[in-house]
């Protein structure tokens, strides 16, 4: 089925931008079959996408140095179709080192998004490795291994040799499938090359994959023992799907005896991306060599089995002097035949003569021959896209009313190239200039600003007849614009085409109507006064407010309007609506709604504090100690709904009446902040001094003999240690404890009482607070 294409005069408001774009050294853009590149020159195609140790060196891609664990890969970022199969061939040069890792060829989905390289090391770039995942969406991997780990499983393959598991198997070619992430690349096929069996090869076909070892060179003479030229071809399988593959090598082991090999012969079953793209990976480990490739040729596979491109003669198009004229061949003028083909690429020639002299290499065909993109002639320059059916003519402006005829062949983006056809042109006049000019405006201005909805009315102005017209809107035809006047309501940046007699057109300069956003309006809300009667200033609580730039309008609940400075004053409660402009348009945004919330309610913040449950507060009251738990009571007042209290010591609470514990001597400055339901914040200090770490009281006497007061001890609070001796008048001491909460001295000797009188204690202390007390004194036994 052929595609239908009709040529046609493009004249585009974006015109220089795609004149530009057509110019043949912009870029070396190419669309599918075939591609070739011999990376001599020390340049190589733009679509070569190189990654890692990759680099072009002495006309030929090294992937790796002879340096241990280094990896480089590289792609070729063109899609090839997969419709025909395709063959692709290279050169390798492995050599200079202990020998390894290897090298692979791959294949993958040409509409993966994100390109990624597989694990390397014994995955070669392909592969999955352990946690590593594989080469991103790869269709097919062909491994040229030295070391031994690409056809076992080992590191997380899928697959290998039969009954090797994760032993080496140095010296082979290995095929492994599709694959993505940590899933797939099941081993399909290989091949020993350095043993015989059903997997190897005959005892006078063997070779290594590696060309030579340390001190050896690039072998690229196929005369020379160690040269090595790779065959891959993926030929269509339509009754069982995917493609019969074949890989051959020619490989020199013997001086002037190049022997061409089959390596594999066999179906691969996967079906394929409608689209494929070509790479190469190679890596070191432990051990090292010198990865290259060279020569790399990709073509479909039967390129005698495609259609030509049939293309057809090109009568009475015309063009205009003095500027350069856009065309567009499509399928009115070529039919392309063969499935998913797209015209890859458009050459001219001066005669058929040169269409026919031309040779027929297969690579001539990889893109257009930049002697063939621009043909320079007597009536003026045509000028070929890098791909696809456009082109540029410039005419010379001493040819008006005359015809050129040039000639041309189509390439699809199989490598298809059609006979040589012509191209007739007709050089007319050209129009004057014509100026596009607003209504309203000077004409040196070429931008307005506008609000949604406002028209400005343009007109194309010109000194000469014009019978048509054309208006664009960033770079696109408005429907029905045939008119010398356009009302433009919309943002964009217009433009007016002007055609005379002749059908030439005249493009007028650019005028850019421009409709701004309202920018981000925000406001706090509720926006809130927290002092009974207080006036606000709204101005205050709205996000980067900018008077220089945009003016603001306030809806009161009143139905009062209030702009910019007049905003000062907001004194009542209630729900108000903003708006926002540009300070040089009339059109205001839609209304942000928010609360004003005025307190009416004197919030007052107090608390007044005791030791809990006893009602003391001042020492002449008994005092407060360290250790006491002290309760604080809040006495606030104006709707309180929440408190924070800071006690001086790193410590806080929430609670609204707290009990807390300070533990030291100090004055602290407990400080209370409650807030109403509005968010409202009030404070209020109190110093509580704590000065009592401890109190000792002894008794002036006791009586053992009674059922009070049977025990001599002193009473104390903040002690944590305490040693209490008992002592007669003549010194001899009578008891003694350092049990802290003892019953004291029962006024016993050995078990008997002992006789009234006076006695001596000595006490020695430890407080709470780590203060030492020491303290004697006499007291009597009264029985």
């Amino acid at each position: 089925m052929g595609n239908t294409f009709s040529l046609r005069l493009i004249f585009s408001v974006t015109f220089l931008a795609l004149v530009y774009s057509f110019l043949p050294n912009v870029s070396k853009a190419q669309l599918g079959f075939p591609y070739c590149e011999s990376f001599e020159g020390g340049t190589v195609q733009d679509n070569t996408i190189f990654g890692g140790s990759a680099r072009l060196t002495d006309g030929v891609i090294r992937l790796t140095d002879a340096v241990v664990d280094q990896n480089g890969f590289i792609y070729i970022d063109i899609p090839f179709s997969s419709t025909y199969g395709l063959k692709a061939s290279f050169e390798y040069y492995s050599y200079g080192g202990s020998g390894a890792d290897g090298l692979s060829f791959f294949l993958f989905d040409a509409e993966t998004p994100v390109f990624s390289p597989g694990g390397f090391g014994g995955s070669l770039g392909y592969a999955q490795r352990n946690n590593e995942a594989g080469l991103s969406r790869a269709y097919l991997g062909v491994g040229f291994d030295e070391f031994g780990n690409f056809g076992n499983s080992a590191e997380g393959k899928s697959g290998g040799f039969f009954g090797v598991g994760t032993d080496l198997v140095p010296n082979a070619v290995v095929v492994r499938g599709p694959g993505n992430g940590l899933i797939g690349y099941p081993f399909v096929v290989g091949r020993r090359t350095m043993q015989t069996g059903n997997d190897g090869m005959r005892p006078d076909d063997q070779f290594p994959i590696s060309s030579g070892g340390f001190n050896a060179n690039r072998v690229k003479d196929p005369n020379t023992p160690g040269y090595r030229k790779v065959f891959i071809e993926l030929q269509p399988n339509p009754e069982e799907g995917g493609f019969f593959l074949t890989v051959r090598m020619m490989v020199t082991t013997v001086p002037g005896q190049p022997k061409m090999l089959t390596i594999f012969d066999r179906p691969y079953y996967f079906i394929a991306p409608q689209n494929l793209k070509v790479g190469f990976a190679g890596s070191t480990g432990g051990l090292t060599n010198i990865h290259e490739i060279d020569d790399l040729i990709v073509e479909v596979y039967d390129l005698d089995g495609l259609e030509e491109p049939l293309a057809k003669n090109i009568d009475d198009k015309a063009s205009c002097a003095s500027q350069e004229n856009t065309f567009e061949i499509t399928s009115n003028e070529v039919e392309l035949f063969n499935e998913n083909s797209q015209i890859a690429c458009l050459q001219f020639y001066a005669s058929l003569e040169e269409i026919e002299a031309e040779d027929a290499d297969v690579c001539s065909r990889a893109k257009c021959r930049p002697e063939n993109r621009v043909l320079e002639l007597p009536q003026g320059v045509f000028r070929a896209a890098d791909q696809g059916g456009k082109f540029t003519f410039f005419p010379n402006p001493e040819y008006i009313d005359d015809t050129v005829k040039v000639y041309y062949t189509v390439t699809d983006n199989y490598g298809k190239t059609s006979k040589g056809k012509y191209i007739s042109l007709l050089i007319q006049e050209s129009p004057d200039p014509v100026s596009l000019v607003a209504e309203g405006f000077d004409p040196e201005i070429d931008q307005a600003r506008r609000c949604e909805g406002e028209g400005i009315l343009l007109k194309a102005i010109g000194d000469e007849a014009y019978f048509s017209f054309e208006w664009y809107k960033n770079d696109e035809l408005i429907p029905g614009s045939n008119t010398g006047e356009w009302l433009a309501s919309e943002a964009g940046v217009y433009q007016v085409i002007a055609y005379n007699s002749k059908n030439c057109p005249a493009k007028s300069n650019l005028f850019e109507i421009i409709i701004p956003s309202f920018p981000s309006l925000e406001i706090d809300s509720p926006v809130v006064g927290c002092r009974v009667g207080m006036t606000l200033d709204i101005r205050d609580y709205i996000t980067n407010y900018d008077l220089e730039l945009y003016d603001y309008q306030l809806e009161t609940p009143l139905g009062l309007f209030l702009e910019n400075e007049e905003m000062a004053s907001v004194n009542i409660s209630g729900t108000y609506f903003l708006r926002i402009k540009h300070k040089d348009l009339s059109c205001w945004s839609e209304p942000v709604a928010f609360e004003v919330k005025i307190v009416t309610e004197v919030l007052v913040a107090r608390f007044d504090y005791e030791a809990d449950g006893t009602g003391i507060k001042t020492e002449e009251e008994g005092g407060i100690f360290i250790d006491d738990p002290i309760r604080f009571n809040d006495l606030s007042t104006g709707g309180v709904v929440s408190w924070l209290w800071e006690f001086d010591d790193g410590n806080t609470s929430t609670l609204s009446s707290p009990v807390h514990v300070f533990g030291k001597k100090g004055n602290f400055k407990v400080k209370l902040t409650v807030t109403n339901e509005l968010g409202c914040e009030k404070s209020f200090e109190m110093e509580v001094p704590l000065t009592l770490s401890y109190r000792v009281m002894f008794p002036t006497g006791f009586t053992p003999t009674m059922e009070e007061n049977q025990f001599f001890r002193p009473k104390t609070k903040g002690i944590v240690n305490m040693e209490l001796l008992i002592f007669n008048l003549w010194g001899n001491m009578l008891f003694r404890t350092d049990v802290l909460d003892t019953d004291g001295w029962d006024g016993r000797i050995n078990g008997e009482l002992a006789p009234a009188g006076n006695y001596v204690y000595r006490v020695n202390m430890v407080s709470i607070d780590g203060e030492f007390i020491e303290e004697s004194g006499t007291f009597s036994l009264i029985r």
